[in-house]
């Protein structure tokens, strides 16, 4: 399995604007602006209402069992598939896992999860 780095911070409106317009500075000087895979929330407070205990263990599940369907990942979990379905539509949102959807026969939908690890950062 591949390791992908993936940041989580706490940054201020201001602060990711900042951010956005030293980028686009340095762009039209002609540097180049490292790309970085990462999801900012404006408070403590939003992280903790988007990344819930239940949902990093839904992380945890699909890392570790694999589970071939949404369906089978609710069984696994013990809990009933409507939340189930919010819950990965909130993690594939903010690009913590991957949905890979069938084409042909049933749509059933299996959740991936292809890293170890995520990273919190707090700006102080």
């Amino acid at each position: 399995m591949k390791v992908k780095k993936f940041k989580i911070g706490i940054k201020s409106v201001k602060d990711v604007l900042d951010d956005f317009v030293k980028a686009g500075e340095a762009i039209e000087r002609g540097e180049e602006v490292k790309k970085e895979k990462a999801i900012y929330f404006e408070s403590v407070k939003g992280f903790r209402k988007a990344i819930t205990p239940k949902r990093i263990e839904l992380l945890h599940l699909i890392k570790e069992k694999h589970p071939k369907s949404i369906q089978e990942l609710a069984r696994i979990a013990r809990r009933d598939i409507k939340s189930i379905v919010t819950d990965m539509s909130i993690l594939e949102e903010l690009g913590l896992i991957d949905i890979k959807r069938k084409k042909d026969g049933r749509k059933e939908s299996m959740p991936v999860v292809d890293y170890h690890r995520i990273n919190l950062e707090i700006a102080v």
